[in-house]
């Protein structure tokens, strides 16, 4: 595994919490000899996680939207920037850059790019693994709802499966590598 995209928020939420871990997210990306793919922004969490990525001298390599170049505050000091048309071609390029997904806190955006890495996994489209950085129960609701739509039957088993819940970085990052698709086949 040598890049991992991160989906997270522009924001830094309603806690110092999130921050911190986004810190500790960019160190254990750093220490596993991770590459970061993000949202290719300077502000909220995308901003501090890409930050401590470059002060430790790891890679980062944003994507971002011609559209969101100044809402989202272009990081300039990135190891690479690519900027694309739209969401859908963002969303696209950092899946083509990456051997799997963290979800960390975030917003609607956030949800939607790992909503989208999910239906593609369940497709078949790629086998990369996913996984949520559930600190402070972030996800934990989310959990629940997915388990409720499995129980209504509207989503199977494996496809609950697809998403690994951790909320302590380093561990996350051990599951997602022994996920990976060099030893799993799409589903």
């Amino acid at each position: 595994m040598k890049t991992i995209a991160v989906y997270c928020g522009a924001s830094h939420g309603a806690t110092p919490l999130y921050a911190e871990c986004a810190r500790a997210l960019g160190r254990a990306l750093v220490e596993h000899n991770i590459g970061l793919v993000y949202g290719g922004g300077k502000v909220g969490l995308m901003g501090v996680i890409a930050d401590e990525v470059l002060r430790l001298g790891g890679e980062a390599t944003g994507v971002i939207p011609r559209s969101l170049l100044t809402r989202e505050i272009a990081h300039d000091g990135l190891t690479r920037q690519f900027v694309v048309k739209d969401m859908h071609e963002r969303k696209a390029m950092m899946s083509d850059l990456s051997d799997g997904f963290i979800a960390m806190p975030g917003g609607m955006g956030t949800l939607e790019e790992l909503f989208e890495m999910l239906t593609w996994a369940q497709l078949g489209i790629h086998g990369k693994p996913i996984g949520l950085l559930n600190v402070n129960s972030f996800y934990d609701g989310l959990l629940a709802f997915v388990r409720h739509q499995r129980q209504e039957g509207f989503v199977r088993a494996q496809h609950v499966d697809l998403m690994l819940f951790e909320a302590d970085p380093d561990a996350l990052i051990r599951r997602l590598r022994a996920a990976a698709p060099s030893s799993k086949q799409p589903v």
